[in-house]
């Protein structure tokens, strides 16, 4: 897995996890990546410093590598908070609705028109999916994924 800081046209910085450089390329190129701060699909790598590994103590020591500096951060709790509602949104979605995988829009259509009986469903949608369900005025909310859900 590798980590890029990825900002969009509007200038809002976040962080992407990818399988390698060609699957960030595959991903913009189909206009998978939302900023977001703002929705846009228009995103670029933002500058961003090497991770050097090290060596020893040096490592122990490194606040990049140090989890419990960055969570000590009070700088970083409206973060952690933000992290800690989405998970619980994500766990209430999990345990009251059906996961229906790629087939997301499809099935939300179904529930729509009535073809399928009406029941909470999550599963993956492409963004032209989502924007045709928004066109064609099915209700739906797109959730953001978590780091740990990409591992």
């Amino acid at each position: 897995m590798i980590k890029f800081t990825l900002q969009c046209r509007d200038g809002h910085e976040f962080e992407g996890w990818f399988r390698n450089g060609a699957a960030y390329e595959a991903q913009v190129a189909a206009a998978q990546i939302a900023c977001p701060h703002c929705g846009s699909h228009s995103i670029d790598k933002a500058i961003m410093a090497p991770a050097v590994a090290r060596r020893g103590a040096d490592v122990a020591a490194s606040p990049n590598t140090s989890t419990a500096h960055q969570s000590d951060d009070p700088a970083n709790a409206p973060l952690h908070a933000l992290h800690r509602r989405l998970r619980e949104l994500r766990d209430e979605i999990h345990s009251k609705a059906e996961y229906v995988g790629g087939k997301f829009a499809e099935e939300a259509r179904r529930i729509h028109f009535e073809e399928s009986p009406p029941r909470g469903i999550y599963g993956e949608a492409s963004s032209d999916e989502a924007r045709e369900l928004a066109e064609d005025g099915i209700p739906f909310l797109p959730v953001p994924r978590l780091p740990e859900d990409l591992n």
